[in-house]
């Protein structure tokens, strides 16, 4: 499987976003969560592609472009959706499953088709979830940052309560993936990207 370059994301990225205030939030977001990965890969000296992270990180959130209006605007009443809009762009652009993945997979600790249900989503019915262990970091480092305005850094404990509201067992995933890339040590990022957390 051929893996996107950072130059050729990039440029997905530029081509999608239907504005310079949009590609830098949604782009810089990106880039910190690959930072994040990259740091707990070192850390713990986790057994995963690295290349395949890279590129999962930089192309999680591509589908938050298709959901900015024509007011420049991002609808948030249909966030959950960014995940499956990103998955059909890298589709539509030829990327193999493993790569589309990255965008469907990762939203909050994974959707289920039970999730789906229960919760009336917007979402096409289907299982959502990191299954290898590239996905598994990628959707744990994207819960360390947020696109808020303003963007912040997110604590471990804070996304623990976060994710709470959707049920203990969304809080059990969370801690697994904890124990196992352990947490990521957020102030050299803080201090680069000058982001608070919460």
């Amino acid at each position: 499987m051929e893996i996107p370059g950072t130059d050729e994301i990039r440029a997905l990225h530029e081509r999608y976003a239907p504005g310079a205030a949009a590609f830098e939030a949604v782009w810089t977001h990106c880039v910190i969560v690959r930072e994040i990965a990259e740091r707990l890969v070192e850390e713990a000296g986790l057994a995963v592609d690295a290349d395949l992270v890279r590129a999962g990180c930089l192309l999680h959130d591509l589908g938050v472009y298709r959901l900015y209006g024509p007011s420049g605007q991002i609808d948030l009443t249909g966030y959950v959706r960014h995940g499956v809009l990103g998955h059909a762009i890298l589709r539509e652009e030829g990327f193999p499953e493993e790569i589309c993945r990255f965008c469907s997979c990762h939203t909050g600790v994974g959707l289920t088709r039970d999730d789906i249900a229960r919760q009336g989503l917007p979402v096409p019915p289907g299982d959502y979830v990191a299954v290898t262990g590239e996905e598994r970091l990628v959707m744990y480092a994207d819960k360390f940052h947020s696109k808020t305005e303003p963007p912040t850094f997110v604590s471990a404990g804070t996304y623990a309560g976060r994710v709470r509201r959707y049920g203990e067992d969304k809080v059990t995933v969370f801690e697994a993936m904890r124990e196992s890339f352990g947490e990521p040590d957020l102030g050299p990022l803080m201090e680069k990207y000058g982001h608070g957390v919460v």
